[in-house]
């Protein structure tokens, strides 16, 4: 589903579907980094459109390129917290999920926190609320790491579906990089055209 339907922010409306519905803004976000391989690339291509996003990173990949992780706080975007090994949380109990979040959160004060593949238990997103973390989700899904979907198919989608106050999910990850290269740049052009300012989903 690209576009996530009302029901689920109605179920699970303790998380952060989307936001401000009467401005012209979009939340363009990215997973799974950062990396050497991509992260560098989205955000000198942020840079050039002046545009701010929001950035969920895995602990590992924090702690194998901090230098990365600073440069994307040093730009102004905002960074959450997304486990320290991917993990998913329908496949994990409460106690160990919650143990691999603390892990990347002793890297960084992060409020945010973005459950890799979007599963995550009531039970686990109650601990995280204790937590004080924002649990941001999205309303619309790129499926950019889908080897089979076609760029323009997903350009397509996205310009579609997204609206005032959508929060978009990108991957800034080797699994997504085909895609995302010829994507991105895409939707930058086309927020621009449409009028919709890029910011960072706000702490």
């Amino acid at each position: 589903m690209i576009k996530t339907p009302a029901i689920v922010p109605y179920i699970w409306r303790n998380c952060t579907w989307h936001l401000d519905r009467t401005q012209p803004t979009l939340f363009l976000s990215f997973d799974d980094g950062p990396i050497p391989e991509v992260t560098p690339w989205v955000l000198d291509l942020l840079a050039a459109h002046e545009v701010k996003a929001t950035f969920f990173c895995v602990g590992k990949n924090i702690a194998l390129y901090p230098e990365l992780f600073l440069r994307i706080l040093a730009e102004g975007h905002h960074v959450g917290n997304h486990t320290y090994h991917h993990v998913n949380g329908w496949k994990h109990a409460t106690g160990n999920y919650i143990n691999d979040v603390s892990a990347t959160q002793a890297l960084y004060p992060f409020k945010l926190f973005r459950p890799p593949y979007g599963k995550l238990r009531p039970a686990q997103l109650r601990q995280l609320l204790k937590l004080n973390y924002q649990v941001v989700m999205w309303d619309v899904l790129s499926y950019d790491w889908e080897k089979e979907r076609l760029p323009e198919n997903i350009f397509q989608d996205i310009s579609k579906y997204a609206e005032n106050g959508s929060i978009l999910v990108f991957h800034d990850s080797l699994k997504a990089e085909k895609n995302l290269r010829e994507v991105l740049p895409k939707v930058l052009l086309w927020m621009k055209t449409q009028g919709y300012e890029g910011k960072v989903i706000p702490y």
